[in-house]
């Protein structure tokens, strides 16, 4: 879908409070070779890219009073992602990590105490071998918010931006984007990557190749679920 300059992709029906979705600048469509709307929580794409392809994951979890098997459903259907390229998970986790380094997953620059919904997003980061990166960084408070409550009464850090651990040193930096206008109470992070001999490649200068469903990542991503 086209708005305007942009390309909208999204996954989702019409249900408030569902849906997923990207939206991509004229540079970066040109190098979306695949897509694939996996459930109206998670959204899948790749980018055709040389020396890797990279792939994005948008997610919306579930919120802390769901029931056990919505949430397990959702973690299901971000590990059937496989790939052997770049993967970058990133949207609203509902979770709170906190604020206690995690051995190699979770940074010291979390937020508040941990949560039952931030114990699950740990498990499935240690098992599958991912760093949350928006953790690692010493960044300005403000910096780290990614939630502001109505009223701006409270604020938290429930939106996260994954990376394989075997990728982690290729994040630069890793931060909220405070004054985002996005219409949101929620704070997009945005995280800048550097990839050595990185070069995206539009469609016709490349295969197409189908998302298996597969994924990797790109040099800037902003994440914003709903």
């Amino acid at each position: 879908m086209k708005l305007g300059s942009k390309t909208l992709i999204y996954s989702g029906g019409h249900t408030h409070g569902r849906g997923v979705g990207f939206l991509f600048d004229v540079t970066t469509a040109k190098s979306l070779g695949s897509w694939c709307p996996i459930s109206d929580r998670v959204i899948a794409a790749k980018l055709i890219a040389k020396p890797l392809n990279l792939g994005i994951i948008q997610v919306y979890a579930p919120t802390p009073d769901s029931e056990d098997v919505e949430v397990e459903k959702f973690y299901e259907e971000i590990g059937y992602l496989k790939s052997q390229d770049i993967i970058i998970v990133m949207g609203d986790f509902n979770a709170k990590v906190g604020d206690e380094r995690v051995e190699d997953v979770v940074g010291p620059s979390g937020i508040g105490t941990i949560n039952e919904g931030g114990s699950r997003l740990i498990e499935w980061c240690q098992v599958n071998d991912f760093n949350i990166t928006n953790t690692w960084n010493q960044n300005h408070p403000r910096r780290q918010w990614t939630w502001n409550s109505p009223g701006d009464r409270s604020r938290n850090k429930k939106d996260y931006i994954l990376i394989q651990k075997s990728f982690q040193n290729a994040v630069k930096t890793s931060k909220s984007l405070p004054g985002a206008d996005c219409d949101s109470d929620h704070i997009p992070p945005v995280q800048n990557k550097v990839i050595s001999g990185f070069q995206a490649l539009r469609q016709a200068e490349a295969p197409m190749m189908g998302l298996e469903p597969a994924t990797e990542r790109s040099l800037q991503i902003s994440g914003q679920s709903h």
